[in-house]
């Protein structure tokens, strides 16, 4: 498939979806799902309350029909194994997840980002850049947050031949990860996405009916892609970060989950690093050494 950069070529988007209801093969009792909550709240720290129970019901029927094992039981006594585990924990936690994002998705953190949070940052370093600005997208999703960043920073090095970045972006699901590393998305989901950097940072496939754009090399250079459980003692990054987004994330997780990731983000942060969470979120509660700075920002004293 050929991708030639963003043209003035007209959009054609497909509205009309083939859905199809899966089989219910069985039904998941009460026992059966204090199991699997129970399960999932340690390995993923996600707490599936009883109002959870038809939801978790619909999304693991299709690993029953995929696996083809008839009973929740069946499937519960499997991802217990010692074999399940190393196979299909990552299955069972990837159809448990949501994963909500757009581009440019509440637009005030990157204005934030760069006309304070980056220039306070350049400032501390002096006048060398030794190391690139690091920051971490910490639940990307399907990779419109960090390829958001990327667009930002690019813009924001233009002029400043000494500044470089790198983007750590990382999820706990595989399936959108696999989604965020190929970089491949319908044309409407890129609306808002300002024109000049459609036409600078996508492109568009050359069958038309497709509709569809991928992030170009530049920016995909940019970021790297791991797969990180927030729940694991050590989450393998081994360099500090200087900005860490982590938006409309911890809203599913209780008050301790909240209050031990919180800590980790504080220790991974350098000194005056700066972290933003979603709008509908807040660390009232916790106790963390962070610095409320603006609505939703926080900084590292």
């Amino acid at each position: 498939m050929n991708w030639p950069i963003w043209g003035r070529v007209r959009n054609q988007v497909t509205n009309s979806r083939d859905i199809q209801k899966p089989h219910l093969p069985a039904t998941l009792r009460d026992r059966e799902f204090q199991r699997f909550s129970s399960f999932i709240y340690e390995c993923a720290g996600i707490k599936m309350p009883p109002v959870k129970k038809t939801m978790l019901e619909a999304r693991l029927q299709k690993r029953l029909k995929a696996l083809g094992i008839p009973s929740f039981e069946e499937y519960g006594d499997y991802v217990f194994s010692e074999e399940g585990r190393a196979s299909e924990l990552v299955h069972l936690i990837d159809v448990v997840t949501t994963n909500k994002t757009d581009f440019f998705r509440e637009p005030g953190h990157f204005d934030f980002m760069v006309k304070t949070a980056l220039p306070a940052i350049l400032q501390a370093r002096g006048d060398i850049l030794r190391d690139p600005v690091r920051i971490w997208s910490a639940g990307c999703s399907t990779g419109e947050e960090p390829y958001t960043l990327a667009m930002v920073l690019s813009e924001f090095a233009i002029g400043r031949p000494d500044f470089r970045a790198a983007i750590t972006a990382s999820d706990i699901c595989t399936k959108v990860l696999q989604t965020a590393i190929t970089a491949i998305y319908p044309e409407e989901r890129t609306d808002p996405i300002p024109l000049n950097l459609k036409k600078k940072y996508l492109m568009r496939s050359r069958e038309r009916s497709r509709s569809l754009v991928r992030i170009s090399p530049k920016l995909r250079s940019l970021v790297t892609f791991r797969r990180i459980n927030f729940m694991d003692d050590n989450m393998g990054l081994s360099e500090k970060m200087d900005i860490i987004f982590c938006r409309n994330v911890i809203i599913y997780f209780d008050k301790p989950t909240q209050q031990t990731l919180m800590r980790k983000f504080h220790k991974q942060l350098r000194p005056g690093g700066y972290l933003f969470i979603g709008h509908s979120e807040t660390l009232g509660g916790l106790d963390v050494d962070f610095k409320a700075v603006a609505s939703t920002v926080y900084r590292k004293e």
